[in-house]
């Protein structure tokens, strides 16, 4: 009975942790699957252009790393079945070997009843008894007896149900861990024909390295002017307070509650649009295509589609709204000590002075038609005059 409660421990209690592991795994998969199926969207705009650019291949960047996670996450979920296959097949084999012990003891026990059933007669063996509390006990041992004979039948029809019904669930990790391996499969598949577009898009831009040169000339000139426009922001506000004799980024109690709720609030701020893709990081990164070229990015660039509407992270007051030489409009917003700035904008809704709240839609993303229907949203978040990392503070 002990090695058959320890053969039953050993199915359930692991694969209780395991259970949960597979539950986030497949949360995990379905939530990078969704993200594929927007990129794809996304492509599927731009690929109607014959026309190579930046925005396809990091486009199709986004879309492989994306598939790379959800492969990998697959091969986790198979070890996890693998894992709990071999200890479903060690309780089965437990199980086996302790059914076979209870099956043979009771034959036992059924043989010795059998041998010694005619010489030896209850009734007899109680009669017999010396005295009336020695007929007793002999009464009470025949009871026992007969219910331990009874209990241990039921002892076996029970881990008889458990062992078939151990084996009914292996079955099925089986059956699902096949399926597991067929979905990599194909998942293995698609991964090489988007790495194949990739290749040729990545060739079709290497022979266009002087028109890449210009765009990443103009960009540079783009980011130079939002944020010359940002630190004068900065240097406004600040000398409107020193001459009211406080310091110059001194702020009012109720900008210091917005600033105190808004860092609170990291990892927690809303997306400054519904959907989207970020396509390039925030920092100092390698081009994608020009050797020996870095590209800086003060905040995230966010492909989206085309229409999306642009939404404040925030509760603040829209402290500049201007438009940028080849950039589109901008809107920065204040909250409290923090800045949030949102560029390639048109059908601006707010003007400087207002008051926005949360998810409040202040705009509309720009798109670039002639291009290759790019729809890209330029995010960043500024501490006063340090710039700080979108992705730290956005909800992921």
């Amino acid at each position: 009975m002990r090695v058959y409660f320890t053969a039953v421990l050993l199915f359930c209690l692991p694969f209780i942790g395991l259970s949960q592991s597979i539950s986030d795994l497949q949360q995990q998969k379905q939530e990078t699957q969704k993200e594929i199926e927007y990129v794809t969207r996304l492509l599927e705009e731009n690929l109607k252009s014959e026309k190579s650019s930046l925005n396809k291949l990091r486009l199709l960047n986004s879309q492989i790393s994306q598939r790379s996670r959800l492969i990998s996450t697959i091969n986790n979920e198979i070890e996890i079945y693998d894992q709990c296959i071999q200890n479903s097949e060690l309780s089965i084999e437990m199980l086996q070997n302790d059914l076979e012990e209870l099956r043979e003891e009771y034959a036992e026990m059924i043989r010795q009843a059998y041998k010694n059933k005619s010489n030896f007669n209850e009734l007899l063996f109680l009669m017999s008894s010396e005295s009336f509390n020695q007929a007793y006990r002999r009464m009470l041992y025949f009871r026992h007896y007969t219910k331990y004979r009874q209990k241990q039948g039921e002892i076996i029809e029970a881990v008889s149900g458990v062992l078939a019904d151990n084996i009914k669930k292996l079955e099925e990790r089986q059956h699902e861990k096949e399926a597991l391996v067929d979905q990599a499969r194909q998942e293995y598949r698609r991964l090489t024909g988007e790495k194949g577009l990739q290749n040729a898009e990545l060739q079709k831009l290497t022979d266009q390295k002087q028109t890449l040169r210009q765009t990443l000339r103009q960009q540079r000139r783009i980011e130079q002017q939002l944020e010359q426009e940002i630190q004068r922001l900065i240097e406004e506000e600040a000398r409107k307070n020193r001459a009211k004799g406080e310091p110059g980024y001194a702020l009012t109690p109720e900008q210091k509650l917005i600033g105190d709720n808004f860092e609170q609030n990291k990892h927690r701020l809303p997306w400054p649009v519904e959907r989207g893709i970020i396509v390039e990081r925030f920092g100092v990164h390698q081009h994608p295509v020009l050797s020996n070229v870095q590209v800086r990015n003060n905040g995230v660039n966010i492909a989206t589609e085309i229409g999306a509407k642009v939404q404040a992270v925030f509760k603040g007051e829209v402290s500049r709204v201007f438009g940028i030489s080849g950039g589109n409009t901008a809107v920065i917003i204040r909250h409290g000590a923090f800045l949030s700035v949102y560029s390639n904008l048109r059908e601006v809704v707010v003007k400087k002075g207002d008051t926005v709240e949360t998810k409040q839609k202040i705009g509309t993303v720009y798109t670039e038609h002639d291009d290759d229907s790019k729809s890209i949203l330029k995010f960043q978040i500024w501490h006063e005059s340090q710039k700080m990392d979108p992705e730290d503070w956005i909800v992921r």
